[in-house]
């Protein structure tokens, strides 16, 4: 991954309380991840960071839309994402980013980059399974969707053939029966 300056707050500098910072999330972002699970992304970052005297706190909060293809078939579609994350970094003697919730920068650091907790932020909003929204109301026509259409259509047949029975052995079974 490219680090990106656009993505590095410097907090040495800022005052005690809350600083707001706003980004607008394109594909770019994501190329230098080396993600591409997408074409298209137009996702809104804010971040609130608030300076306290020890440590640091950082909301991040996003809205937006990814275009991704459709599990069952295959036609791409904007898909609404919204999520928020919240980070506390503290200060000591060695980085530390195990924990997902809390970072130690080494004292004398001057500045974070946010953008891997971006990234992980709008990459985990996103559903494991994307269905595209013209399947669940059936406005969707494609050529996959009449394929399943017409394998339903088989698929019943099949099974009345099943249920109908030779006559023939109907009459063995009631012998059976007839005991």
């Amino acid at each position: 991954m490219k680090v990106s300056k656009e993505y590095l707050i410097p907090f040495i500098g800022l005052k005690l309380g809350k600083h707001q910072f706003d980004y607008q999330i394109d594909k770019t972002f994501f190329d230098r991840f080396e993600y591409d699970e997408f074409e298209k992304c137009d996702v809104k970052v804010d971040v609130v960071l608030e300076k306290k005297t020890t440590m640091l706190e950082l909301h991040f909060k996003h809205n937006g839309t990814v275009n991704v293809p459709c599990d069952l078939t295959g036609e791409p579609f904007d898909l609404p994402i919204k999520g928020k994350i919240r980070l506390v970094v503290q200060f000591g003697d060695v980085f530390n980013d195990e924990n997902e919730e809390l970072l130690i920068l080494p004292h004398g650091e001057h500045q974070i980059d946010i953008a891997q907790y971006i990234y992980e932020m709008i990459v985990l909003s996103i559903p494991f399974k994307r269905v595209h929204p013209g399947v669940k109301d059936g406005s969707l026509k494609s050529k996959t969707i009449d394929n399943q259409d017409h394998q339903k259509v088989k698929d019943k047949k099949e099974e009345k053939k099943e249920h109908e029975t030779d006559p023939r052995w109907d009459k063995l079974k009631k012998l059976l029966t007839d005991k």
